[in-house]
């Protein structure tokens, strides 16, 4: 176990400051610094509040992770960090600190794709995955179907949303029926109180001449909403049990029914779900049953893992450096449309310096407006290093 790679990630693409502390397959430390709360009073993310409470919380969350890992900054054989994709000047704030930490300590530099980064986590709880494995992602901000041949280096999308997401969706319904913010977990609470047939909501895209493997919660989500305004109107209660469990089968009805068919199309007998909308009670049930009904093996990495965190990013940093993939450049940009299919981001080359030689380049930030960013987070960096 010792001679396997001890990583450190950090993930800030949305609200949630994460940073873990992997060895291997072997989670050490899973910190997470939340601001939701800061954002239930507006209804969602705000994100220049999300870049804010990032910058306050990464050092600390760092320092946490470490001491719970029990490793030292200089024991790591690599910094991880999300590039993308996901909200700009959240990215920058976790990618800036990424940089600090790899240039003061003079570890290589992995820029990983948020979306692989929820693939590769399951790794962390039922060992390495097979190839391919087919991923089924549902969050806030994406539904994907995804071919993964290798998670370092090839993952394939099939599908993904038209419109709204499943996560965005459970949002959205949650602020209709006055449930405040986020949806997910609400949602799951009263539908476990609700009958799922008592209202027959649309499943989007699954008409004969519809795509295979894409998804669309927008007519959904409006299906909701005219259903409870009728109600109101006519002066009638709203069954908010019924409508959620009702709402949440269209969803998981859905996500399941086509992800059952892309693995049978493309004749992979393994399935992994991840993402926060992966948490989801009725979602992981339904998986089961379908998957075993199917003969497919359905993974799914405990609640915990499933919603953003740094956990995920260092595990995919610890599998790149343990297939010696290449590290990234310290002009690592954040993307926050980064396509699925780039793992990871090199950075820009502009000499002939491998990309792992963190010589005496300048840690420099990739938009002006952010300089203050890097240098706050990387002052601190060495005040917390050789302090």
């Amino acid at each position: 176990m010792a001679d396997e790679p001890l990583v450190l990630g950090i993930e800030t693409s949305c609200d949630e400051t994460g940073v873990g502390v992997v060895r291997g397959h072997t989670l050490l430390a899973d910190a997470v610094a939340s601001s939701v709360d800061e954002h239930a009073r507006y209804g969602g993310v705000v994100p220049e509040v999300a870049s804010r409470a990032h910058l306050e919380a990464m050092v600390p969350t760092i320092r946490r992770a470490l001491d719970q890992a029990g490793v030292s900054a200089r024991d790591l054989d690599g910094i991880a960090v999300t590039a993308g994709p996901g909200l700009a000047g959240a990215l920058l704030v976790g990618v800036s600190a990424a940089k600090a930490y790899a240039y003061a300590l003079g570890k290589p530099l992995y820029g990983v794709n948020h979306l692989a980064s929820h693939i590769c986590v399951d790794q962390l709880e039922h060992g390495a995955l097979p190839e391919p494995t087919m991923a089924l992602l549902v969050s806030g901000g994406h539904s994907s179907l995804l071919l993964t041949p290798d998670i370092t280096s090839d993952v394939r999308p099939l599908g993904a949303t038209i419109d709204d997401a499943a996560g965005e969706a459970f949002d959205k319904v949650a602020r209709v029926l006055g449930l405040g913010f986020p949806g997910g977990p609400v949602i799951d609470r009263y539908a476990r109180e609700g009958d799922a047939k008592a209202i027959a909501f649309p499943r989007g895209l699954t008409g004969g001449r519809d795509p295979l493997y894409d998804f669309s919660f927008s007519g959904l989500k409006t299906a909701v909403a005219r259903w409870v305004e009728a109600r109101r109107r006519d002066g009638q209660e709203v069954p908010v049990a019924d409508v959620a469990a009702s709402f949440q089968e269209a969803v998981v009805d859905v996500l399941t029914r086509k992800a059952i068919r892309a693995c049978r199309d493309h004749g992979v007998d393994h399935l992994m779900i991840g993402g926060g909308v992966a948490a989801n009670s009725r979602l992981r049930s339904l998986a089961q049953e379908r998957c075993a009904d199917a003969g497919i093996r359905l993974r799914v990495p405990r609640p915990g893992l499933c919603t953003d965190n740094g956990a995920m990013v260092a595990a995919l940093g610890a599998e790149m450096v343990a297939r010696g993939r290449s590290a990234a450049t310290l002009d690592l940009p954040a993307d926050s449309s980064l396509p699925v299919t780039e793992v990871s981001v090199p950075g820009h080359r502009h000499d002939s310096r491998p990309a792992g030689d963190l010589g005496p380049v300048p840690v420099r930030d990739q938009r002006a407006a952010h300089h203050h960013v890097h240098d706050h987070v990387h002052e601190l960096s060495k005040d917390n290093l050789y302090g």
